[in-house]
This record gives C-alpha cells, sequence and structure tokens, in this order.
C-alpha cells in the first residue's frame, strides 16, 4: 500500500517542473477524431483540460466534427463530394456546418467540460471578427464556400480566458463579405495558436503521431528533420498537412507543437507532463 504511494509521489516528481513551467502559458488542443467520440475518452478530455485550468495553465479547445456533418447530412438527403480530400461546401452544406460545428458539437464540449467540473463558453471564428478568411483555391478544384485563414483577432478568446472560462472554437470563418465559410480544424488551431503566441499547439489524431520508415513512432523532429522527412517522402498521407500545419505555427512563434494519439486515455496530460509523452513533438 505504501509502495503504491511512493508511486504516486513519484509520478507528481516527475510533472513538478512541467507544471513550473507551463504555467500561466497558453496551450492550443485541437480536439478530434476518436478522442470526441469514444465516451471514455471523451471524459479523460474533459479532466486534462479541467486540470490543465486549475493548475494555472490556459488551455484554448478548438474543435472538429467531420463525421458529425457527414451524417447530418446524410440524415438529410444532402448530397456531399470531396475534392482532393477537402469537402465541397456548397450553400446548403454550410447551413449544415454551421449548425453543427458552431451549434451541436460546440454546444456538446462546452458541456462536457462544464460535467468535468470546467467552465468552458462557445466561440465560432465568426464571434468578433476572430477568423478571418478568404475562399481557398485548392489545385483548380471549386471547393465553395472553404476558407483559408487569412487573419486572427485573438481578443474574443483572451476575453473569455481572462474572465477565467476556458475557450471551445467551431472553426467557422468569415471573409471580407461576412460570407461564412468553412475552415478546417488544424490550420485554425495552428493560426489561433500563432496569434495568441501559445507556448504548446497540440493535435490530437487517431494515430501515433509521425512514424519512420519502419512504422515506428518518431518521439521528437525539429523543423530542419520534418523538412527533411517531408520533401523525402517519409511522411506521408493524412499526416503531411498536420506536420505542415506543425511548422507553421512554429514558423509563427509557437514554442512547440505535438502531434498526440487522442485514442490513448489522459493523452494531453500525458504529453505535457511525463518525459516520454504519447505523440510526436516537433521543435525548432
Amino acid at each position: 500500500m505504501v509502495q503504491v504511494l511512493i508511486d504516486k509521489a513519484k509520478i507528481l516528481i516527475e510533472a513538478l517542473p512541467y507544471i513550473q513551467r507551463f504555467r500561466d502559458k497558453t496551450v492550443v488542443i485541437k480536439y478530434g477524431g476518436n478522442a470526441m467520440v469514444d465516451e471514455e475518452l471523451r471524459a479523460s478530455f474533459a479532466v486534462d483540460v479541467v486540470l490543465l485550468e486549475t493548475i494555472g495553465v490556459k488551455p484554448i479547445i478548438v474543435h472538429g466534427g467531420g463525421p458529425q456533418i457527414g451524417e447530418t447530412l446524410e440524415r438529410l438527403q444532402i448530397p456531399t463530394r470531396f475534392e482532393r480530400g477537402l469537402r465541397v461546401t456548397d450553400d446548403a452544406t454550410m447551413e449544415v456546418v454551421e449548425m453543427v460545428l458552431g451549434g451541436t458539437v460546440n454546444r456538446e464540449i462546452v458541456n462536457l467540460v462544464n460535467r468535468g467540473g470546467g467552465r468552458a463558453i462557445g466561440l465560432t471564428g465568426n464571434d468578433g471578427g476572430l477568423l478571418r478568411v478568404r475562399r481557398r483555391d485548392h489545385e483548380g478544384a471549386d471547393l465553395g464556400r472553404v476558407g483559408e485563414v487569412v487573419a486572427v483577432d485573438p481578443d474574443p478568446i483572451r476575453a473569455v480566458a481572462d474572465a477565467g472560462f476556458i475557450p471551445v472554437v467551431a472553426p467557422i470563418g468569415a471573409d471580407s463579405e461576412g460570407l461564412a465559410h468553412n475552415v478546417n480544424a488544424d490550420e485554425a488551431a495552428g493560426a489561433i495558436a500563432e496569434a495568441l503566441g501559445a507556448e504548446k499547439l497540440m493535435l490530437l489524431t487517431d494515430v501515433e503521431g509521425v512514424l519512420d520508415t519502419q512504422g515506428t513512432l518518431v518521439r521528437q523532429l525539429t523543423e530542419s528533420e520534418a523538412a527533411k522527412q517531408l520533401a523525402e517522402g517519409t511522411i506521408q498521407g493524412g499526416m503531411i498537412p498536420k506536420v505542415e500545419c506543425c511548422l507553421a505555427a512554429l514558423h509563427g512563434g509557437v514554442g512547440r507543437t505535438h502531434i498526440v494519439d487522442g485514442r490513448v486515455l489522459h493523452a494531453v496530460l500525458l504529453e505535457i507532463f511525463t518525459d516520454g509523452g504519447v505523440g510526436t513533438l516537433l521543435t525548432r
């Protein structure tokens, strides 16, 4: 029994320097994938975020919702298609995106954090001109109302965080005419992290992290190492935009970026407060 208590004390001692380092620092977490739909993972994520806020870290949640959008479109019998992996977003689809991301999913996450003992407030990129976008031109494909972030006004997020609440941001932005656009959640999280001068950007995924050619997890990469692996084709598929997002955030002033296995219970805490972590750390 005493040894169990000693082991718990060792865990706290291991976490202490990280707690001291990240107190009063901003951590932007892109929340999505399995961590968003599995009940046990949802509960552990909520506890992680509340614990961060309780010990003085400033967590900012930016969430996705692609599967939920797809399910709603199917239920409403609205046809959907993809161009080069991106959902084509016409006016009817955009109505669903706003309803699902800015409404259903955002409220669910706010309630999840509140039930975990925290205090959260939901925002969309439209609120206070938070996310300003232009229509994305993706290799000549017409994607409709899919936005590329061109500017971020972090004041709405700061106002919520400074008031003692955890901001939960839906990735919807507005163009120069105020027209709403769908924004990739990783891109939105990276841009927000840059604008806030965040200490960390964490992207929760459904894989271990960046893998080498033998399929082994790469625990740490510098900017130059990651760029080399991208050029050589070692990093492939859906991991490419995530790594590019992390590199852009580092270039924009974010301290460190992480690609984290969101299928692991308490993945956020394990990545921040332990020596080993549960994903890939990308640094300057």
